[in-house]
């Protein structure tokens, strides 16, 4: 293709050019040879590198070979041992874990048997604590307390003290003392006492002529006096059992629980001033109303007539036709309704049964307001004393509130005034509403009665006048 073209441009070109055309082509083709020559010659070197290094990687694969394959045969004896190994590994280990379980079984018994030890001990150092016979024998559980601390691992020794303390508190619970021992009475002073111990649950105290019963501390291992003492009864029934006179004697099995309420119980009088100033217009009212009903009680029964009887002798007095005697008679009860009113429609026995009985009927009225006196007043002061309890009791709540407000709910006690005065306010109105009722009721009911009975024997009366009279009406 080259000599086509050089060809053309031959035959083409001028002849001057032709010249230089072939002095440039063979200029070419020398230096195209050349190259030839150099990659020829690059080839050549190209290969036999090529094959010193094919050569010295067959030598390194041979090599490679051979360390591989002493590595593979160093790896089977190393796996072989390693098996082994593994194998005693694996030997050694199940041994361990049956050691250990062994060890942790053996572990668990000792721990189990050395807690419910320490439980025990526990146990029984606060049964003792709690116990009254720790005041009259001190430190009694002083053996044990370092079982309790885990300062020791329990021995059968330890074990056997707890079992003589608890076997000792077990008889002593059952047993009733009499002994001396120290107390601290009411002033705070510590006193040699005679003591009465009942069991586990009370104690008693005797002191020159001082009856009571006693408190036992815990933390301080003493027995208190109580700050208020029992009612006479059960001082003297103390004291009678104290002195063998007596079987029987007030015990406590709550263990200081009731006698703590002793102490705290309040009675009515020192309730009532906690109820704040709407107790005295209440108290106020009870005195008013008791007044009302002592005036209406004396008063009804000095106008109580055994109405039977009088009837009896009436109608056998106008049997007779003495009608002076009947006057007589009216006269000798000129202070009872009953008599009064026959007496005032017997003056009209010669007139019509109309006017007689409209004579008895005006009697009776007016000895109606007489008896129904204050009755009135009494019902509404029993409305009147639970409203002023209500009104005790909303004014207690208010003033709780207004400490809720400033304090908060922090401290019970700072709402307690203003509770009790509620609560006190609200007990106090009816107490005294519900007597004052029931007296309404009894005094209204002797009433009726009494003018259901003047109507009664008025009727009577009339019947008696008209009949034996053979009068027509």
């Amino acid at each position: 293709m080259i000599m086509a073209m050089v060809l053309l441009l031959v035959t083409s070109a001028p002849a001057a050019a032709t010249q230089d055309m072939r002095a440039a082509a063979q200029e070419a083709a020398k230096q195209r040879t050349e190259l030839l020559n150099r990659a020829t010659l690059e080839e050549q070197t190209a290969r036999d590198q090529a094959k010193k290094s094919r050569d010295t990687i067959f030598q390194d694969k041979k090599a490679l070979t051979r360390a591989i394959g002493q590595k593979r045969k160093e790896n089977r004896a190393l796996a072989k041992k390693n098996l082994k190994i593994q194998t005693n590994i694996n030997s050694l280990n199940a041994r361990e874990a049956e050691l250990r379980a062994k060890l942790a079984e053996m572990d668990a018994v000792v721990k189990e048997l050395s807690g419910f030890v320490r439980i025990s001990a526990k146990d029984l150092d606060t049964l003792i604590s709690h116990s009254l016979r720790s005041a009259v024998i001190r430190d009694r559980a002083s053996k044990i307390r370092p079982l309790v601390n885990a300062d020791k691992f329990p021995a059968m020794a330890d074990i056997q003290t707890m079992t003589d303390l608890l076997m000792d508190e077990i008889l002593a619970s059952g047993q009733v003392r009499i002994e001396q021992g120290n107390i601290i009475d009411q002033t705070g002073k510590e006193v040699v006492a005679k003591l009465l111990v009942l069991g586990n649950f009370t104690a008693a105290y005797q002191l020159n002529n001082k009856v009571g019963f006693l408190l036992f501390s815990d933390q301080s291992q003493q027995l208190f006096a109580l700050s208020k003492p029992p009612s006479l009864v059960m001082q003297k029934a103390i004291k009678r059992y104290m002195n063998g006179e007596a079987d029987a004697v007030p015990i406590d099995v709550s263990k200081g629980g009731a006698m703590r309420q002793l102490t705290h119980k309040l009675s009515l009088l020192e309730q009532i001033p906690k109820g704040g100033v709407v107790v005295w217009p209440i108290l106020a009212i009870a005195l008013f109303a008791g007044l009302i009903i002592l005036e209406r009680v004396v008063f009804l029964a000095r106008k109580r007539l055994d109405a039977a009887r009088f009837m009896k002798e009436l109608k056998q007095l106008m049997t007779h036709g003495e009608w002076d005697g009947c006057d007589r008679l009216f006269a000798g009860h000129k202070t009872k309704p009953l008599a009064r009113s026959l007496a005032a429609g017997m003056e009209f026995r010669t007139l019509k049964r109309t006017d007689m009985e409209n004579a008895l009927q005006e009697a009776i009225l007016r000895e109606i307001p007489p008896l129904e006196r204050f009755l009135s007043t009494l019902g509404m002061l029993a409305a009147i004393a639970p409203l002023m309890g209500l009104l005790g009791t909303v004014t207690g709540m208010i003033n709780t509130f207004h400490v809720i407000t400033f304090y908060g709910t922090s401290d019970p006690r700072m709402m307690s005034g203003g509770i009790s005065e509620a609560l006190v306010t609200t007990m106090l109105g009816l107490c005294v509403a519900i007597p004052i009722m029931l007296c309404h009721t009894l005094l209204s009911r002797q009433v009726e009665t009494m003018i259901a009975t003047m109507e009664e024997k008025a009727v009577a009366m009339v019947n008696a006048v008209f009949i034996l009279g053979n009068r027509e009406c």
